[in-house]
């Protein structure tokens, strides 16, 4: 099946609208990932006391991180769901959707009785509170980034494309501060009512987020499509049968990336509180310190993508990746605060930025606009499953086979990363490295393609 993505030149009337766009999928990505890294937050922290509390320390642990991992089996099906819709109907109504399937499970565990009130009742409680997360966060990607991509003009793609992932560390600094809020309580109070008031408080920002993106105009990219009849009946069986290696390239190449920000947020959190016995609010500390950090090191590194290619950057960051695994958690167990907080710093704030940043416009690139949404949903979901879903577990299990030493996790992360780097060599190259940015007035049409090629963006 040819794909025609070719698409006429973009008035003035809709180019005026791409910043508001970006900001408001930034806005509203931190919402959301508020929501989800709290749930991370509390799995490494109190969840094994308060659903798992007849296990022993380490199988309550595993036990809550499988809790957690269940939210990230729930991303592919949201990714599919909201990705056939998202290009069916459109990208913004996907965007109100996934806001209320992420709000609403959010609040209703904050209100989740414990095991010792119901028994085994409330695990199953928390798992399908999470799976309704994961499907929200699987559904809400994809959509958020094309609406930021689509609507950027030509030249700037790649820093507009950065500000939805810019939400990650926003949402992740909120959600740090509000566990770290609650984390100073004596722990009897922390456990009994503490830990439930961020759960509660997303009420506040899902009305927040619900007023940003209603006012947001749909994509260009999919008005286009309407207009001129060319949407695909069913978006995914054209991706699996006619744009496999794509898939498979990105699935590849995200996976690393998103084992290394779980793993240094979630596991290394666990590893440092449990196993190092370092103050758990002193890791939240440093962890919210790099997500700060990553509030300006994204958008300057979408930026920079823009002058070297996408492709180009996220290849240098798999190598830094490769390159800090060992420092990293050489400075962990060093138990040394001013290293432990560098270390954290370092892998949230500036190794993760490097990969993530540009992936908007580099994944997005892989497809043309019919099928974009399916496409990079199905294989940035199935990479989370992969690289965060089963990452901290698999790093959990491989630290209790070392005897509590972190050696076969560094050498799991390193086969990771050697592995993504084949798979990004195999993505297309970057068409506009190396271009310098163009006027608004100038600017090729956003979404227009070479039809003969059938390339992307």
């Amino acid at each position: 099946m040819a794909i025609d993505t070719a698409s006429p030149q973009l008035g003035s009337a809709g180019r005026k609208h791409y910043r508001i766009a970006g900001l408001a999928s930034m806005a509203g990505t931190t919402i959301e990932w508020y929501d989800f890294f709290l749930y991370g937050t509390a799995a490494a922290l109190v969840f094994n006391k308060l659903f798992f509390p007849a296990l022993d320390p380490m199988s309550g642990v595993l036990a809550a991180f499988a809790t957690y991992a269940v939210g990230f089996l729930g991303r592919p099906m949201g990714g599919i769901v909201f990705g056939h819709f998202g290009d069916r109907i459109g990208r913004k109504s996907m965007l109100l959707l996934t806001l209320m399937l992420m709000g609403v499970p959010t609040i209703a565990i904050g209100l989740i009785p414990t095991y010792d009130q119901i028994g085994y009742w409330a695990a199953l409680l928390l798992v399908v509170m999470r799976f309704l997360q994961g499907m929200a966060v699987g559904g809400e990607w994809g959509g958020a980034v094309l609406m930021a991509v689509e609507h950027a003009p030509e030249g700037k793609k790649g820093f507009y494309g950065s500000l939805p992932q810019t939400g990650v560390g926003a949402g992740l600094v909120l959600a740090s501060l509000a566990m770290g809020a609650v984390a100073t309580l004596p722990e009897e109070e922390m456990l009994a009512w503490g830990w439930r008031l961020p759960f509660l408080a997303s009420v506040v920002l899902l009305g927040i987020g619900w007023l940003i993106r209603v006012k947001v105009a749909e994509s260009p990219d999919f008005e286009r499509l309407k207009q001129e009849g060319h949407k695909v009946k069913v978006p995914l069986f054209v991706v699996l049968k006619e744009y496999p290696r794509e898939t498979l390239a990105i699935i590849g190449a995200r996976t690393a990336e998103n084992a290394w920000f779980y793993m240094a947020v979630t596991f290394a959190l666990a590893y440092a509180a449990n196993q190092l016995q370092i103050p758990r609010a002193s890791v939240l500390n440093a962890i919210t310190a790099g997500a700060a950090l990553s509030l300006v090191t994204m958008p300057f590194c979408g930026y920079l993508s823009d002058r070297v290619g996408q492709r180009r950057l996220y290849f240098s960051g798999l190598l830094l990746l490769c390159a800090f695994v060992y420092p990293f958690f050489a400075m962990l167990g060093t138990r040394e605060p001013v290293l432990v907080w560098w270390a954290m710093v370092l892998a949230v704030g500036v190794v993760f930025p490097i990969l993530y940043a540009p992936e908007s416009l580099l994944f997005a690139r892989q497809y043309p606009a019919q099928i974009r949404y399916s496409g990079i949903s199905l294989s940035v979901q199935f990479a989370g499953v992969l690289g965060g879903g089963f990452a901290p577990m698999i790093a959990t299990t491989l630290l209790s086979v070392g005897g509590g030493s972190p050696r076969y996790v560094i050498v799991y992360l390193l086969v990771m990363g050697a592995i993504a780097l084949l798979c990004t060599a195999l993505m297309k190259p970057d068409p506009q490295a190396h271009r310098p940015a163009v006027s608004n007035t100038t600017s090729r049409p956003v979404g227009m393609v070479n039809s003969t090629s059938g390339e992307p963006l």
